[in-house]
């Protein structure tokens, strides 16, 4: 696996440094309410179990499954709910929890969709945010790392299902995806 990193991005120690800042400005943010961490399988299992870590106030979880990407390295712009949140978020306060923003175009409408629901309000933090990439107005309330538009992989991001358990994140070879 190691050796189709063409380069790292983030080393672990980076990471870990980011995200206790995210979870220190997400605890100062929340002070006083229960916000309802919304993870998005399964890129951020990884983030998310260390994220949740560091927020220092009561939190509800739950997760959903929603696709856009299948096996290629682009969005298809289309996506699909695989598994619900089974959380009522009536009146609550969520924080989307994502490994990477590209396109938008998923958390778009899946912000549309949770607040039609019924949440209080809907946040969302990102690992990695690629602007470079954007093609609706979405922008992260939360984010670790933009990055340039590269493919990357570790961490919980993956390439066809793989490479999601390195420690780190960095950039697929061209050679593998091409």
């Amino acid at each position: 696996m190691h050796q189709d990193c063409e380069k790292i991005l983030f080393t672990e120690e980076q990471l870990k440094a980011r995200i206790a800042e995210l979870g220190e400005q997400i605890t100062r943010d929340y002070q006083g309410k229960k916000p309802l961490l919304v993870g998005i399988l399964k890129g951020c299992i990884v983030f998310y179990s260390d994220l949740i870590r560091q927020i220092d106030l009561p939190v509800e979880l739950d997760f959903m499954a929603v696709s856009s990407y299948g096996e290629s390295t682009e969005s298809t712009g289309q996506i699909l709910i695989k598994k619900d949140l089974t959380i009522d978020i009536s009146g609550k306060d969520l924080i989307i929890v994502e490994d990477i923003v590209d396109s938008g175009n998923t958390l778009y409408t899946l912000k549309e969709h949770l607040r039609c629901r019924g949440a209080a309000s809907v946040k969302v933090v990102c690992l990695l945010d690629k602007p470079a990439r954007r093609k609706v107005p979405m922008q992260p309330d939360y984010t670790g790392f933009p990055i340039e538009d590269e493919f990357v992989i570790g961490y919980g991001l993956d390439y066809a299902e793989a490479y999601r358990n390195l420690p780190y994140v960095g950039i697929l070879k061209r050679s593998i995806y091409e």
